[in-house]
């Protein structure tokens, strides 16, 4: 990190004004309110809504263009398993799609306290279940992928396809990933005046909550022993993250497990910067380093 912990010139001014946590358990009812109201402003325009057997649903966007088929993603929101709805991402849904040609589901999975684990794991992988059933979708060319909470559901899905031995995703697409229940356990961290929107108290909330009474050594992906044969993974992370010491280090795991792994760490960055400030030079070139690992990632399948 650099010596002064500053922030990116591009994402100063914001930093001042934004919380240092979001989530606990006096401010959910009021978070949640407050981003549903804003995520309702959302239209279904060009989304197709279908729900899930175990009681999730997902949001599709297609590409324009008459394609025969198509490469897919499935798109899980952040939120630390407490707060969060796909609707929240369909801005970011339609510019994947446009971007990368490829049909995008995003997923609204149940959110922890009230839907411990696994049911928001369940969700999403009956979600990429689905995608490679979609009409329109090339089944050999899907990824999967996610921000925060939802990058750590991502690695969750990886982890279970291979377990079970089913059909893997052809990249892991892992927006600082919330992967490791130990971060922040023991307290705060020395920079935690220098984080936004999750903190060390808003994570062990975050955490506690998705666990419920579940061992977090079968839950947190930085925990489990075995990374090898999973999915290739692109793993990108603020400097002024709290999840970017854990982000590193599974990024080094997966390497000495054989694992094909791109890690881009952002100066200066802070906890979901490029959803915050979308139009900031520094979040553009962090959409065009995943939309670039997707790709490449399709090409490599095609």
């Amino acid at each position: 990190m650099t010596a002064q912990h500053e922030f990116h010139p591009d994402l100063a001014r914001s930093a001042r004004v934004l919380p240092r946590g979001l989530a606990g358990p006096r401010s959910l009812r009021i978070v949640r309110f407050l981003q549903g109201s804003l995520a309702r402003l959302q239209r279904d325009r060009g989304v197709e809504v279908r729900s899930l057997p175990s009681g999730g649903g997902v949001r599709i966007f297609r590409p324009t263009g008459g394609r025969a088929v198509a490469p897919a993603l499935v798109w899980i929101h952040g939120g630390g398993f407490v707060l969060g709805e796909a609707r929240q991402d369909d801005d970011l849904c339609r510019r994947l799609c446009a971007e990368i040609g490829a049909v995008v589901i995003s997923v609204d999975y149940r959110l922890a306290p009230e839907n411990p684990f696994p049911a928001a794991l369940d969700d999403c992988h009956e979600a990429l279940q689905l995608a490679y059933e979609t009409d329109g979708v090339d089944a050999s060319r899907v990824a999967i992928g996610g921000a925060s909470a939802g990058g750590g559901l991502a690695a969750q899905v990886a982890l279970r396809v291979k377990e079970r031995r089913e059909s893997a995703p052809v990249l892991q697409l892992l927006a600082y990933p919330m992967l490791d229940d130990r971060t922040g356990a023991a307290g705060p961290s020395p920079i935690e005046n220098r984080f936004r929107m999750w903190n060390s108290s808003s994570n062990r909330f975050g955490w506690g909550a998705y666990l419920g009474g579940a061992a977090p050594e079968i839950v947190a992906p930085a925990r489990r022993d075995d990374l090898t044969g999973l999915a290739p993974a692109w793993i990108g992370v603020g400097e002024l993250d709290l999840f970017h010491d854990e982000d590193v280090a599974y990024a080094k795991r997966l390497r000495e497990s054989g694992v094909d792994c791109a890690l881009e760490v952002i100066p200066g960055a802070y906890h979901a910067f490029d959803l915050i400030q979308t139009n900031a030079p520094v979040s553009k070139e962090f959409f065009r380093m995943q939309t670039a690992a997707l790709r490449a990632a399709f090409a490599a399948s095609a």
